[in-house]
């Protein structure tokens, strides 16, 4: 299991990171993709802000996750991310489809390996510190 949980951080961490830089240093090419898709990511990239975003969540997350450091952190944060990329491919562009699909197995597997550190998260009615 040790090995998975590694095999599965440095996988996971490896991909946000590297495509997460490229959102801001374009090495490798963009795929191409359905008139749809392209018609959103270029409204993404068009408003100025939101893929800029989006890529330093990713780069962050990314090394958290790469170097086991606020690892539980960074699966939060890229949750939404990841579950966006998931429907993305399942609705516009097929063709990234296993990569997402590994991106949320990934990401679950890992969650469920570190599960004891969401507890605190996954509490229905929590309290204020203080507040018994």
């Amino acid at each position: 299991m040790k090995f998975a949980v590694i095999g599965a951080r440095v996988l996971l961490g490896l991909i946000f990171v590297v495509f997460g830089l490229n959102g801001f240093f374009n090495f490798i090419p963009a795929p191409e993709m359905s008139e749809a898709a392209g018609s959103l990511m270029g409204a993404f990239v068009a408003t100025g802000y939101f893929m800029i975003v989006v890529k330093l969540v990713e780069v962050t997350s990314g090394l958290m996750i790469l170097t086991g450091r606020f690892l539980p952190l960074g699966l939060i944060l890229l949750a939404p991310v990841s579950v966006n990329i998931l429907l993305f491919h399942i609705f516009l562009d097929t063709a990234g489809l296993p990569m997402a699909l590994f991106i949320i197995i990934a990401q679950l597997f890992l969650a469920w390996a570190y599960r004891d550190s969401f507890s605190g998260v996954l509490q229905a009615n929590a309290k204020p510190t203080g507040q018994g």
